[in-house]
């Protein structure tokens, strides 16, 4: 139908009869099924003593192969908390290790406790190497000779990973500001360690 201007739409009806679809509706075409492309040929082995036959590719199979399996992603995100922590023989409890890393790089300090996480907790001790309580993988320790007798000494139950981890408050919320102060200056907040912490150290 014309909308003038000289612009001519067609209806549904007019597009489906100029495409000619009537005359495919409730009709069905089965697909003809396609023969098989044979992959092999048998031929005949030659030969006095032989007779038999042997099976020949038309296709080549394909020359290159991956050098490397593909990385499966595991779905997991726990997986690596679930792991067997294999702690070296030389570090055992009372060992005397020097640390490589951190701000107490070359101390000396005393292997105390072995944690669930892998990590190792030592102390210098602090009173003698200004050392804390810390935990530290083994990767960063050297275990010397020296051995510390530590008697019937046991670690206690608290001392776990979440005992030595930080409080993760905001900035805003852990500071209290002063009248007249910028309240976009950020600050943080000094840490002070409780009674129990110098209680256990």
């Amino acid at each position: 139908y014309d909308l003038g201007n000289g612009i001519v739409r067609f209806s549904k009806a007019k597009m489906f009869h100029k495409k000619a679809k009537y005359k495919f509706i409730g009709k069905k075409h089965p697909k003809a099924p396609k023969p098989k492309k044979a992959s092999v040929v048998v031929k005949p082995i030659g030969g006095e003593k032989n007779g038999g036959t042997r099976k020949v590719l038309l296709r080549r199979r394909k020359s290159f192969y991956p050098t490397q399996d593909k990385i499966r992603k595991i779905s997991h995100h726990k997986t690596f908390s679930k792991h067997v922590r294999n702690i070296r023989p030389s570090l055992t409890i009372g060992t005397v290790c020097i640390l490589l890393a951190g701000r107490h790089a070359g101390k000396r300090v005393i292997l105390v406790g072995i944690l669930p996480s892998g990590l190792l907790l030592v102390t210098g001790p602090f009173a003698f190497n200004s050392c804390p309580l810390r935990r530290i993988p083994q990767h960063y320790v050297i275990g010397t000779s020296t051995k510390v007798d530590l008697g019937d000494f046991k670690l206690p139950a608290h001392l776990d990973d979440a005992y030595f981890k930080k409080n993760k408050k905001s900035v805003k919320r852990s500071v209290k500001r002063k009248e007249g102060e910028d309240i976009f200056a950020s600050k943080k907040e000094k840490y002070v360690p409780s009674e129990q912490r110098k209680s256990d150290q």
